[in-house]
């Protein structure tokens, strides 16, 4: 059983898309549980201001017409970051996807929010470690049942918390407390959600991608300052060019240019 000491919340999004940069929120499900066991539940059809790909209602069922009527991200975001205060983040992929793109919405909403000081437990994550599977194939080997509904946000939530309290029955090296669980499977240190920087070894900042790959972020803008223009003008996420200004105005104090 999952030990807690401060709530956890589970996220899923269904999303117009999967460009983190660009695509919206259509459906937001969050279960949020306590450390006395408590689980308190929201879903929420959201109206993402712009057309849902054919595609991706194909996928998970939601259509332009279903959310037309429903509110904006931007009109629910204060009641989101009231419900996620205090708590730790979960959800299956959701380091890579879910907290990335919502952190996308609320910067997009103009509400501030920091995740950094919380725990995030993806449980692909640790699936991934244990044995690489998708979320339903991981239901069947931990849960031994079949995923109902699939691709919708509150089935897929609720299949990724019995999975986790699966997997902490099957891997006793795991623990059942938050730190235990990252303790094992590690922790992202991340600088920016979509991981263009990271941290090296010796725990400096670096770029992540293109040619300054594994460059420190000083010695890419004391040689390249132009860089800083070039990103900030390209289709990154928000949230990227908010940590790249901070680490642009930190790297100018640092080499007094």
């Amino acid at each position: 059983m999952l030990q807690l000491i401060r709530p956890i919340a589970f996220i899923d999004l269904e999303t117009t898309g999967v460009t983190i940069s660009t695509d919206r929120i259509v459906e937001l499900a969050i279960v949020k549980i306590m450390p006395d066991g408590t689980r308190i539940a929201k879903r929420r059809l959201v109206n993402p201001q712009m057309p849902i790909p054919q595609v991706t209602s194909d996928i998970h069922g939601i259509t332009d017409d279903m959310v037309k009527d429903a509110p904006t991200f931007k009109q629910m975001s204060n009641e989101i970051k009231q419900f996620l205060d205090n708590c730790d983040l979960g959800g299956y992929n959701s380091n890579r996807f879910d907290i990335p793109l919502l952190m996308e919405e609320f910067i997009r909403a103009e509400v501030d929010i920091d995740f950094t000081t919380r725990k995030m437990v993806d449980v692909q994550h640790i699936f991934y470690s244990m044995q690489p599977r998708t979320l339903g194939a991981a239901y069947q080997f931990f849960c031994n049942k079949e995923l109902i509904n699939a691709h919708s946000a509150e089935a897929d939530i609720n299949a990724t918390i019995e999975v986790l309290e699966a997997q902490l029955e099957k891997y006793d090296k795991l623990g059942t407390t938050i730190e235990s669980i990252l303790g094992h499977i590690g922790e992202d240190k991340i600088i920016d959600y979509a991981r263009r920087f990271v941290y090296n070894e010796k725990g400096e900042e670096v770029f992540n991608f293109g040619k300054y790959k594994n460059n420190t972020i000083n010695y890419v803008f004391k040689k390249d300052p132009q860089y800083y223009d070039w990103m900030m003008k390209g289709d990154f996420p928000m949230h990227t060019k908010k940590k790249l200004t901070e680490l642009f105005n930190k790297a100018l104090l640092k080499n007094n240019l």
